[in-house]
């Protein structure tokens, strides 16, 4: 059955209409689905009781839990969510999600497909190929499993309230851009879930139209993964630059405004001799100049090229070490463009930073 989660609040009082309600209890849903957050109609008190009968009949809800959880040493959780998606090429399929808690910050990082279709050489979600595009409900059911807001009605009591969403687990958000799009809706929406756009961030290898309706169809944050300023080199590792050139993803990024508290952030993993050489470091800058934005620094985790199996060996493709990542962070930053190393989290449990692979 169709499910109610991820739905608009106009779509929501269309589905009102239809089984019998009077247009205003969309507004009544909405407040279920996205402020209440309740996982049966039952729940839903102030709406008819044969109006709670007409939508079993013809909805779910759309929550579903997580079938398994990994602990890291860090603190860092995955998750493996079931994905419930009517396409008989997601059945049976999961996606991972990864929280990340940091003193008294807590981020989610949420998958908008089951695998994933850009082959980048160095993740090794790519190694799945691409198997389907999760719905609006799906990724918002990722996120609904955790305490957005503090409220002590929430699911997850023992873990903190989430202060950041990133779009960054499992697939290309760009090239589901319909479903993420609604999803960023009925997230920042006040009649969903009223979060700040500006504590949302996606993330895009750079892929068309996908991203330019993204920037001008949302105010959620940008992060474009680069991990080469030249063209033949990052083609190498990364086929999407065959189908966007990065030149033309940069101009079209200049085309807009980045001055106020919107960011378009760029994150680019450090190869040792590779890439973090004074010769890719000047050409970022060159790349970059005129662009409001910052860079982040992450190291190539180990593990990744034995699963993903790729052109990446890992004799010839090593990590940069920690004082060439800081001499790059300090020579960009120096030189006009805010640069900094993330931290890596879940490495242990094998959900760092391109290696999500739905096996928790």
């Amino acid at each position: 059955m169709e499910k109610l989660l991820g739905k608009t609040l106009t779509e929501l009082q269309s589905v009102a209409q239809q089984v019998g309600l009077p247009k205003f209890a969309g507004k009544q849903l909405a407040e279920w689905l996205y402020v209440r957050r309740v996982s049966s109609f039952d729940e839903m008190t102030n709406i008819s009781l044969k109006g709670r009968e007409a939508l079993k009949a013809h909805y779910t809800i759309g929550r579903s839990l997580p079938i398994r959880e990994a602990i890291s040493a860090d603190g860092t959780r995955k998750y493996l969510f079931p994905v419930d998606t009517d396409s008989l090429s997601a059945k049976g399929q999961m996606v991972e999600a990864v929280y990340i808690p940091e003193d008294d910050r807590a981020t989610l990082c949420v998958s908008t497909q089951a695998g994933c279709k850009m082959g980048c050489r160095f993740c090794m979600t790519g190694t799945l190929g691409f198997q389907a595009h999760l719905t609006a409900a799906d990724i918002l059911n990722q996120i609904f499993y955790f305490d957005l807001s503090g409220n002590p009605a929430t699911s997850n009591k023992a873990l903190l309230p989430l202060t950041n969403i990133v779009y960054m687990g499992e697939g290309e958000p760009m090239d589901n851009i319909d479903e993420v799009l609604r999803s960023l809706t009925v997230l920042t929406a006040d009649y969903g879930c009223g979060w700040s756009p500006k504590r949302v961030t996606v993330s895009s290898v750079g892929v068309m139209p996908g991203l330019k309706r993204f920037i001008e169809e949302s105010e959620c944050h940008l992060a474009i993964s680069l991990h080469n300023p030249f063209g033949v080199e990052r083609s190498s590792i990364m086929p999407a630059e065959r189908m966007l050139h990065m030149t033309d993803l940069i101009a079209l990024l200049k085309q807009y405004d980045w001055n106020h508290q919107r960011r378009v952030s760029f994150e680019y993993i450090c190869w040792h001799g590779k890439n973090d050489t004074p010769r890719h470091a000047n050409e970022l800058l060159r790349l970059l100049k005129g662009l409001p934005c910052r860079i982040n620094l992450i190291r190539f985790h180990e593990g990744v090229e034995q699963v993903a199996k790729t052109a990446l060996e890992e004799r010839s493709f090593p990590s940069s070490d920690e004082k060439q990542m800081v001499w790059m962070r300090d020579y960009l930053t120096q030189n006009g463009i805010t640069t900094t190393i993330r931290r890596s989290r879940g490495q242990d449990i094998q959900a760092a930073c391109g290696m999500l692979i739905a096996d928790v």
